[in-house]
């Protein structure tokens, strides 16, 4: 590392917390009502004690620091202390502060482990005449403060403090989150409701919620929040906005959580009155070093900037024929004399690509533009860049940037809000994806390292893109895993902190210790991702989701012919991108040469990467001797079982866990399991159709027991195509919408007469639930209710306007009976833009 460079790094990092800004969109299904926007209704419960355990009680602080203060106000929360009554003595005490303050109370005890890492801390504890007393010794401020939640967190847990000792520090100086807030209070790729910082232009009134959310932060070693979003950030570095900004840091500060701010570098001439805002022209460097100068006069220990530039319509320093160093320096130089920090995201890239040019390919981009720059960067510079070459897919290769600059800091970003990944509709555990990502992040460095001995720049930290929101924080009760995930693995990155303990870590302070609860929850979570997958982009496809627009339900063709670079290049003959360096784009060569060699050629390339790296003709046979068509068959088959089967899991808990909660997380995995089989239907049908060559099962285009609605005697209804045709049956629907229009309170049907055996069924509608209205369905059979909850309102506020994959939606009957000559009908009444769209029902396997 280069001289000054882990100092200024150590200073800036050690409470740091980006606010960034955004659209949000709000996701919340009617099932459940979501809790309070508080820290208790996340994982960090009070008085969080299992029954028969006996916790020290009596807390005292031996230094008058804040942070030592806030330290001892945890514990008392946790352990169930309260002002005004006096603490059991019997049960001992716990006392808390810095390394110095310990040895200097007691010179006789010797604490276990000599890693004076800023930010770690130690727990021991030990007999004395007046009972058990545990150490909570920290190597600053913040290390009392993340070793008493670490305190907490044991006790929930159910661990003994008899015997304990214990000492941790983080892997990362740099552990933030970033929100991609907007300041009219909406959140850019957001799920959770609106901004807790922003609203109506302005810093909000009550930010009861921004000191709640500091708490969970620092409860997993989050030490900074950096609160606007990277693509509308111009307005934030306004002085009336600066003093909100204020009273932000202010919150967070009792939790060691420090502020910083995205920043455009148009800055200088969007809002402050220059003709340009060239990085080498010496009236805008005079302009940042003004800015910081005014923004530290307000936030003494503000952390920094981060910034996005020369991407996805962005301004930059090309714009002057500049580099991303000569920009990042600019403000390097500003925040310097004040210890901060420049994060300079590498998510730089050309949007307008030639489809048609086979070497064209966006994952070459952050390498090819920041390679070259490797030790150009001011110390106080990190390069911030993505897990993957491309967009936080559902699976891709880890950037090969990380190895590309040996002289640079470097963070690694990944997404905590699940953009690509299910919108916190669908439940997706990160923290397996993410221990994926570092283990071959490890990897590569060490080849980077072995190919280049003098190399020796690792990763700095970690960033996390957050998006909380107003809703029950990141909108879904099962996402906050996300959330605390990735705390955990920003602050011990290594194989022996696995994605299986942080859930379980995760399960026992949200739900508590029961052993069936514990165990469903987990396995649940741990199977989730790869679940996902499979039905979402298996063997490197990416997500086959609508790239163009919202980014959540299935649309094959959507990354194809645009210049966005996310292309699968799928034809008739096969699917894959080429990227090798004998005949495709290259973009293998970018790794070090021993992994390198493995992406080079198919045979060696692991099967989830497969199609990334390399165009395969369908009958290509993997390692386990399917096809690559029967594989994306077979996955998507497979991946919807699972799915169904997450609801008869989490079914078991009845009774277990809150009713409401309960309510809610079923309701939850109930849509995702429809969706899946949307999905699944989708991407199956797609390639059978391209490819030509059947399913070995019999399944693709095969749906005993589905009614289509274009097939049956309609009333009102009207067929019509669906765009992309994969995302309806046979590409078809029905719609009400015309019918509307003639009548306020006009219904239409959908009638079938049922022609099979005789018994008890589940009975699927498959419907479209249109943003812009909360359309009506109703089932009957004879005129009569199917079952007690055969009429619903469509009202999840699903991303489109139109039907398709984004909104087609899955609702099942229970216990339907049925007899040959038996007429099914579905009755839809639109409402608003919500014309009550239908694409099927489907007659489940019957049973007695």
């Amino acid at each position: 590392m280069r001289s000054g460079v882990l100092g200024t790094v150590k200073k800036i990092a050690s409470s740091v917390c980006f606010v960034g800004l955004g659209f949000g969109l709000v996701l919340g299904l009617g099932s459940g009502v979501l809790l309070a926007q508080t820290a208790e209704q996340a994982w960090l419960k009070d008085g969080q004690v299992p029954a028969g355990e006996v916790v020290p009680q009596t807390v005292r602080a031996l230094g008058g620091g804040r942070l030592e203060k806030t330290a001892v106000e945890e514990l008392r929360r946790g352990f169930g202390g309260t002002r005004g009554v006096k603490p059991d003595p019997s049960a001992g005490e716990i006392v808390v502060g810095t390394v110095g303050e310990v040895q200097s109370a007691y010179p006789a005890l010797r604490l276990r482990g000599k890693d004076s890492t800023p930010e770690g801390y130690w727990l021991q504890g030990e007999k004395t005449d007046n009972g058990p007393r545990v150490i909570v010794a920290g190597a600053d401020e913040r290390g009392v403060l993340y070793g008493a939640f670490a305190l907490r967190r044991m006790v929930a847990e159910g661990q003994p403090l008899e015997g304990l000792t214990q000492h941790s520090a983080p892997a990362f100086a740099v552990r933030w989150v970033n929100e991609w807030d907007n300041a009219d209070g909406s959140i850019e790729r957001g799920y959770g409701g609106r901004s807790i910082f922003f609203e109506g232009g302005k810093v909000r009134q009550d930010l009861t919620p921004v000191r709640e959310y500091a708490r969970l932060l620092a409860s997993v070693g989050i030490n900074g929040c950096n609160v606007n979003n990277v693509n509308s950030a111009a307005p934030f570095l306004d002085p009336e906005m600066l003093r909100g900004v204020a009273r932000i840091a202010d919150a967070m500060r009792p939790w060691g959580v420090r502020v910083a701010l995205s920043v455009d570098v148009a800055s200088p001439e969007k809002i402050g009155g220059l003709k340009t805002y060239d990085p080498l022209d010496p009236a805008v460097q005079a302009w940042w070093k003004a800015k910081a100068d005014a923004i530290y006069a307000l936030i003494p220990d503000f952390a920094g900037f981060t910034v996005k530039a020369d991407s996805e319509g962005q301004p930059g320093p090309a714009s002057y024929g500049r580099t991303p160093a000569d920009a990042a320096n600019t403000l390097a130089a500003a925040l310097e004399p004040h210890g901060g920090v420049v994060l300079y995201r590498a998510f730089v890239y050309n949007h307008h690509l030639d489809w048609n040019d086979p070497k064209a390919d966006r994952a070459r981009a952050a390498y090819d533009i920041f390679h070259p720059l490797d030790g150009k960067f001011a110390a106080n510079v990190i390069v911030q860049i993505k897990e993957g070459p491309i967009d936080f897919q559902v699976r891709e290769p880890v950037s090969p940037l990380f190895g590309g600059l040996p002289r640079t800091q470097k963070a690694m970003e990944v997404q905590i809000t699940q953009e690509y990944l299910g919108q916190q509709r669908h439940l997706v555990y990160l923290g397996t994806k993410w221990q994926w990502v570092l283990f071959q992040e490890n990897l590569m460095s060490a080849a980077a390292k072995e190919a280049n001995p003098e190399g020796s720049e690792r990763l700095t930290g970690m960033v996390g893109v957050a998006c909380v929101g107003r809703d029950g924080w990141l909108g879904s009760p099962l996402a906050m895993a996300n959330l605390y995930a990735f705390g955990r693995l920003a602050w011990n990155p290594s194989i022996q902190m696995r994605a299986t303990k942080i859930a379980e870590e995760w399960t026992r302070q949200t739900f508590g210790n029961d052993p069936d609860v514990v165990r469903v929850v987990d396995d649940i979570l741990l199977q989730s991702w790869r679940t996902y997958e499979r039905y979402t982009g298996p063997l490197g496809l990416q997500t086959l989701t609508d790239v163009t627009g919202s980014h959540y339900g299935p649309n094959v063709e959507a990354s194809e012919n645009n210049g966005w670079g996310q292309w699968h290049r799928a034809d008739h003959e096969g699917v894959g991108m080429d990227r090798t360096v004998a005949t495709g784009t290259g973009f293998a060569g970018q790794y070090p040469p021993e992994i390198a060699r493995l992406y080079e050629n198919p045979d060696s390339t692991v099967s989830g990467l497969l199609l990334f790296f390399h165009h395969l003709p369908y009958t290509y046979r993997l390692h386990n001797g399917k096809t690559v068509i029967q594989s994306i068959y077979d996955m998507h088959y497979l991946a919807a079982e699972e799915a169904a089967g997450f609801v008869k899991q989490w079914e078991t808990l009845e009774g277990k866990v809150d009713a409401g909660l309960y309510k809610d997380v079923l309701g939850r995995l109930e849509y995702q399991a429809g969706h899946a089989i949307v999905w699944r239907d989708a991407v199956v049908e797609y390639f059978w159709k391209l490819s030509g060559i059947a399913d070995e099962k019999g399944r693709a285009g095969n749906f005993p027991g589905r009614l289509e609605a274009e097939d049956a005697k309609l009333s009102g209804y009207q067929v019509i195509d669906v765009k992309p045709w994969e995302d309806a049956s046979r590409g078809k629907a029905v719609t009400c919408a015309a019918a509307k229009k003639k009548a306020a309170t006009h219904s239409c049907s959908a009638e079938w007469t049922y022609d099979g055996a005789p018994g008890v069924f589940d009975v699927a509608v498959d419907y479209f639930d249109l943003r812009g209205g909360a359309a009506r369905f109703a089932v009957s059979v004879n005129g009569k209710p199917a079952t007690s909850d055969a009429a619903w309102t469509a009202d999840a506020q699903l991303p489109s306007t139109r039907p398709d994959g984004d909104n087609a939606t899955r609702r099942v009957l229970h216990d339907v009976g049925l007899a040959p000559g038996d007429v099914i009908r579905v009755t839809g009444t639109p409402d608003g833009e919500d014309g009550a769209a239908l694409d099927y029902v489907e007659v489940g396997k019957g049973r007695e």
